[in-house]
């Protein structure tokens, strides 16, 4: 069964970047080091940090957060929901959230196909 889109999902995957979970100096050194608001360097952060937890989700999961992400950027959404009250370790604010969305969804779905490839290699 198909799960319906939830943005608290996205938020639950950018919690490894919320000031409330990270324990780490280092990883909030690399957080700190990238302009979220550049493509190239927020795609680094992702790969670093979001993809090996992506992985582990489950095909379905990785699925509902592809299509979550999917349906949202379709309806013009702003995702101000996510991004409301969640402090996180990017230096700097993120200026378009459309974008930031955009180049997640583009990591998450890399991650996904480079996966798939993988298991027929």
């Amino acid at each position: 069964m198909k799960k319906p889109p939830n943005l608290s999902i996205i938020r639950g995957l950018l919690f490894t970047y919320s000031t409330e979970n990270i324990k780490d100096l280092e990883i909030e050194e690399l957080i700190v080091s990238k302009n979220v608001n550049n493509t190239t360097e927020l795609s680094e952060l992702f790969d670093t940090l979001t993809k090996p937890e992506f992985i582990s989700y489950t095909k379905d999961d990785q699925n509902w957060l592809i299509s979550t992400l999917s349906h949202y950027l379709s309806t013009d959404d702003n995702f101000d929901s996510v991004f409301y009250l969640f402090d996180t370790y990017f230096d700097d604010e993120v200026s378009d959230h459309r974008q930031f969305m955009k180049v997640l969804l583009e990591c998450l779905t890399r991650y996904q196909t480079e996966a798939t490839e993988n298991k027929f290699d």
